[in-house]
């Protein structure tokens, strides 16, 4: 130090030396301020009061560790720590391996009936609902009545039935006579049996379409021989199930005007034996789906379950609103345990398994700016920090994609612990 009117001056250290820029320029200005301060010793000091705190501050900047500036592309220091034998055991060391990354994507659906085995029961003539026999929920066979509808219809059908049979008969007397009278060669000739033989066989064709128009109202032959026999009417139209299942759907008051093909169905029938999931997926995911692929979800309805099924269709559109593309995947339920209308999480695996290093969870530690670190070792006491890069994670494991190799050592549980060690030293 030297002593310049009164006034303390500090003198850099390592004077002497080759001096860097930055040091250089401190050491000016320092000089410039013990001039000034020289010329105003009569102010009290003012400017060197003012003045040396920030020459201090600028000294000591001089001999701190230099710090790269905010832009720079230079790498970080790697950072590395000791530990005790004590400190070990806080933490797990172990060989990174490789693990089989299954590639799958997840999503939510609703569970919805197989519209494919799914049927609308509609009368086949129109008609008003006399009587249901069958309720929501009810599981019916194949031909089992579901509801009785009075029909105009039917009448008529069932009245030309009964003329056609009448005029069959009649023809078949007739017949009968000509062939009679005419192997006697009394009274009838070959062209009157000729037009016999026509008349009946012209009866019969039309009681056959007859017989036909009545089956299809739902009425069997013995039905059909018993109109004929009482020539009775019965206006009552019985519509059966098509197939086996689940009434599924009801609309049917009685007195309701049913028409065939006229929505709303009196009943719905489904087997639910198969049932869809809908979903919609992300359109940035659309080439990964395609038709077989395998399927696990899971409903709220039984925890901890896994069901399995399979894609059975990738719609060609997506939603220009929601960008989003549906899938439709068909799943066994055998014991109808699951019912239309529950949301299913599923995962689908979209692609064959990766092989890839991996580490457990624990023995990654996600930065402060959304990078991941990890810490290895060679020799069980030194640790350097390693930036890596991680993709999928799956039992407790992460996907290395950069940053660590198969047969390194790392700690594979406490990587925080480290961390927290650089942070804030132990006091012992």
């Amino acid at each position: 130090m030297e002593k310049v009117g009164g006034i303390v001056q500090v003198v850099a250290a390592g004077e002497g030396q080759p001096l860097s820029p930055r040091t250089f320029q401190a050491m000016k200005l320092r000089s410039y301020v013990c001039r000034l301060a020289t010329t105003a010793v009569a102010a009290g000091g003012f400017v060197v009061a003012t003045m040396l705190p920030a020459l201090t501050g600028l000294a000591e900047s001089t001999n701190s560790p230099a710090v790269a500036p905010l832009g720079s592309n230079a790498a970080p220091a790697e950072r590395s720590v000791d530990l005790t034998a004590t400190q070990l055991n806080a933490i797990k060391i172990d060989t990174i391996g490789t693990y089989q990354f299954p590639v799958e994507k997840e999503a939510v659906g609703n569970i919805d009936y197989d519209e494919d085995l799914s049927v609308q029961v509609f009368p086949p003539y129109q008609g008003k609902l006399l009587k249901t026999f069958a309720h929501l929920g009810d599981d019916v066979k194949k031909g089992q009545s579901l509801y009785t509808v009075d029909s105009p219809d039917l009448v008529q059908g069932e009245s030309a039935l009964i003329g056609d049979a009448a005029t069959l008969e009649l023809t078949t007397k007739e017949l009968a006579r000509a062939k009679e009278l005419y192997a006697t060669n009394v009274g009838v000739s070959q062209r009157e049996l000729e037009q016999a033989i026509n008349d009946e066989q012209t009866a019969e064709g039309a009681l056959k379409a007859a017989r036909d128009a009545i089956r299809i109202f739902g009425k069997s032959d013995s039905d059909i021989d018993a109109i004929i026999k009482t020539r009775k009417v019965d206006s009552t139209l019985v519509v059966s199930s098509p197939m086996s299942g689940q009434i599924t759907s009801m609309t049917a008051p009685p007195g309701m005007l049913v028409q065939p093909g006229s929505p709303p169905a009196p009943y719905s029938v489904s087997d639910l034996s198969l049932k869809w999931i809908l979903a919609n997926v992300s359109e940035s995911d659309a080439p990964l789906y395609r038709a077989g692929q395998q399927v696990k979800y899971n409903v709220m309805a039984f925890p901890g379950r896994t069901f399995i099924g399979k894609i059975a269709k990738v719609y060609p559109n997506v939603d220009p609103n929601t960008h989003r593309l549906a899938i439709r995947c068909e799943v066994a339920d055998p014991d109808h345990e699951l019912n239309p209308g529950m949301l299913a999480n599923f995962v689908i695996r979209v692609k064959d398994p990766v092989e890839s290093p991996s580490i457990p969870v624990n023995g990654v530690v996600r930065n402060g700016d959304g990078t991941h670190s990890a810490w290895v070792t060679t020799d069980r006491h030194h640790f350097a920090e390693r930036l890596v890069t991680i993709g999928l994670e799956r039992d407790g494991r992460y996907q290395i994609l950069e940053g660590l190799q198969a047969g390194e050592l790392a700690v594979t549980d406490g990587a925080i612990f480290l961390n927290n060690i650089l942070e804030a030293p132990p006091s012992d």
